[in-house]
């Protein structure tokens, strides 16, 4: 029985992909907090699974403070930094290491497919880029390296979705800013079957987009949400607002990223939800 090791595990994808590990037949080991600052205990753990997932990470959504901003960093770079430094102390690392990123790490200018070096240049962009500069150095070590660049990823009980219901379903939800900013979103389904995708075909390594391939905006997303709940979406969401209440970080509600998954579909794998009213109307069981 293979032995899949996760940082975030009890997150909202993590606590998915562990209950889709497990009807595979996997056996999945949480790596703690603790864990990451004991070297010791986190070697054991790595000597033992053949796969490595990297989900830990301070979120997002929150006001960024300069302090907040360093909780951001070292939360991610910290945590794969001593993933690797204790897979170089193992006789035999594990096969492979998917680790995370975001699509925040493009520009919003255009239209981006994997194969683009053409970054942002702003907070969240260098974070990801040190990211995964970071989660590459496995790659020295003879571990397949996987990275996941995540969209917006839309589920009934957790993430970004589970926050905007209640509004959509009182009648308050509407547009935030213009409603024009790309939406670059990923069903939870969709996402974790790709994880099974990397895990089994062993061609799978490098940087992958984890979007739908028919990218959207926030008035598509608002408009299917209020289509799929039968609720009106007229009251607007203006951008000084969210600015006021998150400050810098306000860019990830008011800023978006148009991203193509050229990779994931040149690697054979099929979508099962690519537009957004067929997402939401799938998520809300109608």
């Amino acid at each position: 029985m293979r032995q899949i090791a996760i940082t975030g595990a009890s997150g909202f994808v993590g606590s998915h992909l562990t209950r889709l590990f497990t009807e595979h037949g996997y056996t999945v080991t949480p790596i703690s907090r603790r864990d990451i600052q004991n070297p010791t205990q986190l070697r054991d753990k790595l000597e033992h699974s053949e796969i490595v997932i990297n989900l830990a990470g301070a979120s997002i959504i929150r006001r960024w403070s300069e302090s907040y901003k360093k909780v951001l960093y070292h939360s991610r770079i910290d945590t794969t930094q001593a993933l690797v430094e204790a897979m170089k102390q193992l006789d035999k690392p594990p096969e492979l290491l998917i680790s995370t990123s975001a699509v925040g790490i493009y520009k919003n200018d255009q239209e981006y497919d994997e194969y683009t070096t053409n970054y942002a240049d702003d907070f969240l962009s260098k974070l990801c880029q040190d990211w995964e500069a970071t989660a590459l150095q496995a790659e020295a070590l003879g571990v397949r390296t996987v990275i996941l660049r995540f969209g917006i990823i839309l589920g009934k009980d957790g993430g970004a979705l589970k926050k905007m219901l209640l509004p959509f379903k009182l009648g308050l939800g509407g547009v935030i800013g213009s409603g024009r900013q790309a939406l670059s979103f990923i069903h939870i389904e969709d996402l974790k079957h790709f994880y099974l995708h990397a895990i089994e075909d062993q061609t799978v390594h490098g940087i992958y987009n984890m979007s739908s391939p028919i990218p959207t905006t926030n008035y598509g997303l608002t408009k299917a949400l209020g289509a799929t709940l039968h609720r009106p979406t007229v009251i607007p969401l203006p951008a000084f607002v969210v600015e006021l209440v998150f400050g810098e970080g306000a860019s990830v509600l008011t800023d978006g990223q148009s991203v193509i998954p050229k990779r994931v579909l040149e690697s054979g794998f099929v979508f099962r939800f690519e537009t957004i009213e067929e997402t939401i109307a799938d998520i809300l069981d109608t």
